[in-house]
């Protein structure tokens, strides 16, 4: 058998092992709403873990961190920074959160700004901007998957053709299995990914380096200043890195996979038990992978654009045997895969539950059901288009999402903390957040080096603020005794 067949058929099998462990672990699940999107609420702190370590370590973590250490260097600090702070504010947040939902019966995102602010126009409005903020996400861990099997093909077979399969395949998975397949599923996608990142991050190291210290003289040899961030206001500087540690760890839970996964556990000390733990996990990950790009740098030079994506899969495919690169890819195609069914199922329960209820279509449980499985495979198309059309490196298609999902964290927070907050004052400050996060799309960043999505994210809470003021508050907060 040729290396690109036993490496393919290795990923073949392992994701159609774990999709079959994850249906049959479900299969006596009878899927009404609330065990289709929130897992009937009774999920522990393991579930929980796997289930949140599942949505929020991806293709980006697998890949986008390695190419972002080998592409920048320095700047890619951020990502070992972003998780940890976004756990220390979801310790005190995702339990509130959790506690509403509870109460209340929530299921969505969008159903939790209804709650607060007896506004509906405003929840359909959040539906929608949270559809479509999904898509990029999803379309990364797509990007994320093609590099993958191209890499485990050995460019010999169609990735583009592979990775429609594979994710016509996930969609159906998704479609049968809700939000409980998706934690059953990722219990094997992060047991395998924690054995690929300690390869990468340890084994090819110390074998070409020795040691890591030896690995990063020579980094530092070859590319003086390569590890230390630039002063100030200078691309990628300081100030950069700040404002973009401050935006994506405030966003680290605002999509509505998080809030699904939040609404999903059993009780709010799990959620804590989660925020105290997972930090320790995603260290683990995130510095092995940063290694890995490292030692790709120096084994692998010359990588451009998107190619920096690829950086360590190379090093796997050319020097180790074909079913060294056929595991690593397994686990990097789950770590695609697996927080992609999160995604579809988060965005296709907002749009049948905040969109399609509301104009009365979709309103019984057997009928939201099957409104919220027909969309899953509809956003599994949005997002393969996009996917097709436009390519972007993997941390810009995060940083989009980021940039947009978190202008909703000011309304989320100041809902627990102000009660002067008024539905006008939400609409308008995300309304600008979000228009002035589409202007500067295209911007790394702005002058003094500030994060564009940073800049959009200061104005929301600036008209939210104003507005609210500026406004008349017609009855006390809904959730302000929770």
């Amino acid at each position: 058998m040729s290396a690109p067949a036993v490496a393919l058929s290795i990923v073949a099998v392992v994701v159609g092992a774990t999709i079959a462990f994850a249906l049959l672990s479900v299969g006596r699940v009878k899927m009404d709403p609330q065990q289709y999107i929130v897992g009937g609420r009774s999920f522990g702190t393991i579930l929980l873990w796997v289930l949140l370590a599942g949505e929020i370590y991806t293709s980006f973590t697998f890949l986008g961190m390695a190419g972002w250490a080998y592409g920048k260097g320095a700047p890619a600090y951020y990502i070992l920074a972003y998780g940890t702070c976004g756990y220390v504010i979801g310790y005190f947040l995702l339990p509130a959160i959790w506690r509403v939902g509870k109460e209340r019966g929530l299921l969505t995102s969008p159903d939790f700004f209804i709650d607060r602010f007896g506004s509906r126009t405003l929840g359909v409005a959040i539906a929608i901007c949270q559809f479509v903020l999904l898509v990029p996400y999803v379309t990364l861990q797509l990007s994320g998957l093609q590099h993958i099997l191209q890499i485990a093909g050995y460019g010999t077979y169609d990735s583009t053709a592979a990775v429609v399969i594979a994710f016509i395949l996930i969609s159906f998975f998704v479609f049968s299995a809700g939000l409980r397949g998706t934690a059953w599923a990722s219990i094997v996608k992060d047991v395998l990914v924690l054995g690929a990142v300690v390869f990468a991050g340890v084994t090819i190291p110390t074998q070409f380096f020795g040691t890591h210290a030896n690995m990063i003289d020579q980094v530092l040899r070859r590319h003086p200043g390569f590890l230390t961030l630039q002063p100030a206001t200078a691309p990628n500087g300081t100030v950069w890195y700040a404002t973009t540690v401050l935006l994506t760890a405030i966003g680290f839970f605002m999509g509505p996979q998080s809030f699904n996964a939040t609404f999903a556990a059993r009780s709010e000390n799990s959620l804590r038990r989660n925020a105290i733990f997972l930090p320790v996990y995603a260290g683990i990950v995130l510095l092995l992978v940063f290694f890995a790009g490292l030692a790709a740098l120096l084994i692998v030079p010359g990588l451009t654009g998107p190619d920096v994506d690829q950086s360590f899969l190379l090093v796997v495919q050319r020097y180790y045997p074909p079913w060294g690169i056929g595991f690593i890819a397994a686990a990097g195609s789950l770590a695609a895969l697996i927080p992609a069914s999160a995604l579809l199922l988060a965005a296709a329960s907002v749009f049948s539950k905040n969109v399609l209820g509301e104009f009365g279509i979709a309103t019984s449980d057997a009928a939201r059901t099957l409104a919220t499985r027909i969309l899953v495979v509809l956003v599994a198309l949005l997002a393969l288009g996009l996917w097709l059309t436009q390519q972007r490196t993997i941390v810009e298609l995060l940083l989009i999402y980021y940039n947009g999902m978190t202008q909703f964290a000011p309304a989320t927070i100041g809902t627990f903390v102000w009660r002067r907050l008024t539905v006008w004052g939400v609409a308008a400050g995300i309304a600008v957040g979000l228009v002035l996060a589409i202007v500067f799309a295209n911007a790394s960043q702005l002058a003094w080096g500030i994060n564009p999505g940073f800049a959009a994210l200061a104005a929301n809470v600036v008209v939210m603020i104003v507005v609210s003021l500026a406004t008349h508050k017609e009855k006390e907060p809904a959730l302000a005794s929770s």
